[in-house]
């Protein structure tokens, strides 16, 4: 398809936004399964707390190698194809979980986490689509819509473990494993649509597009030798920023269900913390995205940082039976998640052409998922054996490595 007007590239780019926008709903129902109930599903087949970490970890190193495959597969077929696959793997992931769960095997548990990652990779990825076709001004406002429409799915799901739950052991399957079939579904569904509808692929024309102009401005490259340095600088410091906030993010997230069952909340006031930190995450990526786009991008990855770090001392000096401080905690950590993914985000855009983009941008998000499966890992061996308040302060401490980073940025 032959895109010879702005104004026909701005169409495609808003209709792109519409199905992203409807895939994403539809698989934040699906991440939010892991979130919320994968901690305390391991620790009921486990019986341990220690290892309670290890299921955020698996679908966290299973989302690192889907990145990879997404991004490789976008970069090649488009992002129909890459994205999709993405889901229907991870579709196939939470299937396997409810199996594991249906026969107590912890082994099989591990493995279909590894595969259930894939969606949680996809959705992730997806914020990139939206991108594919807007101009230097509309990047990190497309990221944004793209992620926050992941809200109304992602907060959807952590309030429909209760009803998830019954349903499951109304058909013979454990409470826990509820969600994951509401996951199934959802990523399955996500799927479908970008299949179905995602047509032209938005990266293709991208790369169309960028050719043509590479063809019409041969006379002016020799004025931009030195563009690679300058690009590989700031992909370096947006995967930086979002490896750290990913770190802080997972490994405080992963641990609070368990932290909150041993002060006596219920699955409903898990359900609920949860809920209202996924919210964090996505919802204010509306105004996120304007001010990264006002403000730059290094302004906003110093807000992550002091947010990030509010969340870990709130989250550390709050007392274990108090839903409002855990509430406060838990929304500053996705708040400052969210800061930090956008902003990053908007980096690697903006250091990479189509020709490349989908290739480097899933190699990024391997990285950020290999983080997430280290604080994942990590988290139940430091409440095990310190505490939850100790997990919390040193991540708010962490994060404040990014203002270093955006220190030897400020160039950029």
């Amino acid at each position: 398809m032959k895109i010879n007007t702005y104004e026909k590239q701005q169409q495609l780019y808003k209709r792109t936004l519409i199905i992203i926008v409807l895939s994403q709903i539809l698989g934040g129902a699906g991440l939010a399964a892991g979130i919320t109930v994968g901690a305390l599903l391991a620790q009921e087949m486990i019986g341990s707390d220690s290892f309670a970490g290890v299921p955020a970890a698996m679908f966290t190193f299973g989302s690192a190698g889907a990145a990879l495959l997404v991004g490789r597969l976008s970069q090649r077929f488009g992002r129909r194809i890459g994205l999709t696959t993405g889901f229907w793997l991870g579709g196939i992931g939470a299937i396997g979980v409810v199996v594991a769960a249906i026969t107590n095997n912890i082994f099989l548990l591990l493995a279909f986490l590894l595969i259930y990652g894939a969606g949680t990779a996809t959705n992730l990825q997806a914020r990139y689509a939206g991108t594919d076709l807007a101009n230097s001004k509309q990047r990190a406002t497309a990221v944004s819509i793209a992620m926050v429409s992941t809200t109304f799915g992602a907060v959807a799901g952590p309030n429909l473990i209760g009803v998830m739950g019954s349903f499951a052991t109304s058909i013979g399957v454990p409470a826990l494993a509820g969600p994951f079939i509401l996951a199934a579904a959802a990523f399955i569904l996500a799927g479908l649509v970008l299949f179905i509808f995602l047509r032209p692929d938005p990266l293709i024309i991208a790369q169309e597009i960028a050719a043509a102009q590479a063809e019409s401005d041969k006379n002016l490259s020799s004025s931009d030798t030195d563009s690679p340095a300058i690009n590989k600088r700031g992909i370096a410091v947006g995967a930086t920023i979002m490896v750290i906030t990913q770190i802080v993010m997972v490994g405080i997230m992963t641990m609070t269900p368990i932290h909150m069952k041993h002060y006596g909340h219920d699955l409903d006031a898990i359900g609920l913390v949860i809920s209202i930190h996924v919210s964090a995450m996505f919802l204010p990526s509306l105004i996120t995205g304007i001010l990264v786009d006002k403000l730059g991008r290094t302004t906003m990855a110093i807000a992550a940082g002091a947010t990030l770090l509010l969340s870990g001392v709130v989250a550390t000096f709050a007392p274990g039976d108090s839903m409002f401080f855990m509430i406060t905690a838990l929304a500053l950590l996705g708040l400052g998640w969210n800061f930090g993914l956008i902003s990053g985000t908007a980096l690697i855009i903006d250091s990479t052409t189509p020709m490349t983009r989908a290739k480097t941008q899933g190699t990024v998000d391997v990285s950020i998922a290999l983080a997430g499966a280290s604080g994942g890992a990590l988290s139940g061996l430091v409440v095990a054996q310190a505490s939850y308040a100790t997990l919390s302060l040193a991540g708010g401490f962490l994060a404040l490595l990014l203002i270093p980073v955006v220190y030897w940025s400020r160039k950029i």
